[in-house]
């Protein structure tokens, strides 16, 4: 790979609206404009963690309720996992065609709209059908959304920014947690869709007041439109009492359509497949575990339906807290380190927990609860390492073919967790997932590349 040295302003082609447009977003410092779009996109993104991980406190409900068997529990569990796969594929290269915004708007309005439709669902089947549907929202709405926030900022720092807003989807995690704890045993299953629907409409209008990226305008020939934003972004900057320095242009990006096929070409190959396997490892047991662990708690160890909430909850919570903690120092550690450390160590409460046998739900808490806190690291913040990888021209396709597979992973997960209980036992549940996030270390080991610092036009060019 041939690292693009940085130019002299004065020797860089002016003509080039691409070059020209990085290097004034590269100088820029954190603008009012920049600070609110994540803010407001991150309030999106809230509400999308919330209703990818409703049904899972509202299951413990519903198998009883519906008697339902634990294939068809994994069923519903998988089925919006499955139509995510679709809806990020899907909206990424929708996004790449039409802009992030427009996909963005969209993708709300789907899974807020199947918000509705769950509450009228009468069985399992509907119930498939409607968090299918609402998946194909909920997948498209993330990857784009990194896209987004990831080409409004610089290279310094951009880690710590970009992971703070990538919180808020834990955040809606632990939200819905915490309303599943105090409104289900009271209200009911149907409690989780009703306090997820509000709060996401009133989302929506606030859509109206983003830019679209400035980095995405001028890939695509719209440098009149991209010079506004950034222009207004630098006056911002200035009126804040910041001195910006020259811009630093650097040889701008191979000029050429967005086309799916360069995933699988040249330096780009060796990236999406291993990206393809960290995303897959990681939320098989992320994924497998956080949805599973209410219901484990309920029917393997018979604990209260809030008890079995509240464990739930807890392990969400210390997934939060492990995610502030990747976000502040990533940018000082590196990606590559810290997943491969991830990867190598959260394997090990996962084996100390089949070896116990894993029979009592303090073992599972403590335990799969320190495993899964580990592994969050690696997962809420592959939505930043997938958009550094590609370039402008693949940034949303890219990530979200990459985090498709964190879709299927997500489907394994529960199906895993069900399969394997029935004809194996609790305990081999957890060293399968052992097993799986070593695998996924050693693919990080031999093949990812370190970002950390590095201008996006010069990490692909």
């Amino acid at each position: 790979m041939n690292v693009m040295q940085p130019m002299p302003a004065e020797t860089a082609n002016p003509a080039d609206p691409q070059a020209e447009i990085s290097a004034r977003l590269e100088r820029l410092p954190i603008t009012r404009e920049v600070f609110w779009a994540r803010n407001i996109v991150g309030a999106a993104t809230f509400f999308d963690g919330y209703t990818v991980i409703a049904i899972a406190y509202a299951m413990p409900v519903l198998v009883r309720e519906w008697g339902l068997t634990p294939s068809q529990t994994g069923m519903i569990l998988s089925m919006g996992y499955l139509g995510q796969l679709i809806g990020a594929i899907l909206f990424g290269w929708l996004a790449e065609k039409v802009g992030r915004l427009k996909v963005l708007l969209f993708t709300i309005l789907l899974f807020v709209s199947m918000d509705v439709a769950c509450l009228f669902a009468a069985g399992a089947g509907m119930m498939m059908a409607f968090r299918f549907v609402q998946g194909i929202g909920t997948g498209g709405e993330v990857p784009v959304a990194s896209a987004y926030i990831n080409e409004l900022i610089g290279s310094k720092g951009r880690g710590k920014f970009f992971l703070l807003y990538e919180v808020m989807f834990l955040l809606g995690l632990v939200g819905a947690g915490l309303i599943g704890y105090f409104m289900v045993p009271v209200y009911g299953w149907k409690a989780m869709f009703i306090v997820g629907l509000v709060p996401a409409i009133i989302m929506i209008p606030l859509r109206w007041f983003l830019k679209e990226s400035p980095r995405w305008l001028a890939a695509n020939g719209r440098y009149g439109e991209a010079n506004a934003i950034v222009t207004r972004m630098e006056e911002s900057a200035r009126a804040a009492g910041k001195e910006l320095p020259e811009p630093k242009l650097i040889q701008a990006p191979v000029r050429r359509k967005s086309d799916w096929r360069e995933l699988f070409q040249g330096i780009y190959l060796k990236r999406t497949l291993s990206i393809w396997a960290m995303w897959f490892t990681a939320y098989t047991v992320a994924n497998g575990t956080i949805t599973w662990l209410p219901t484990l708690y309920r029917q393997v160890f018979n604990l209260p339906l809030q008890t079995s909430i509240f464990y739930g909850f807890l392990t969400s919570v210390g997934g939060v807290i492990a995610a502030v903690i990747c976000a502040l120092l990533i940018d000082k550690v590196g990606r590559k380190r810290w997943y491969t450390g991830a990867l190598l160590l959260a394997p090990v409460p996962l084996l100390a927990l089949a070896w116990l046998g894993a029979t009592s739900p303090i073992q599972v808490l403590v335990l799969a609860g320190l495993a899964y806190a580990i592994v969050q690291t690696v997962t809420f913040s592959l939505y930043l390492y997938s958009a550094e990888i590609y370039p402008t021209r693949l940034r949303a396709l890219g990530t979200g073919t990459g985090s498709a597979w964190l879709r299927l992973g997500s489907s394994a997960g529960p199906i895993l967790v069900g399969t394997v209980m029935s004809s194996m036992g609790i305990q081999y549940v957890f060293a399968s997932f052992a097993a799986i996030l070593i695998v996924g270390a050693i693919i990080t080991v031999l093949f990812a590349v370190e970002t950390k610092d590095r201008v996006l036009e010069e990490l692909s060019p």
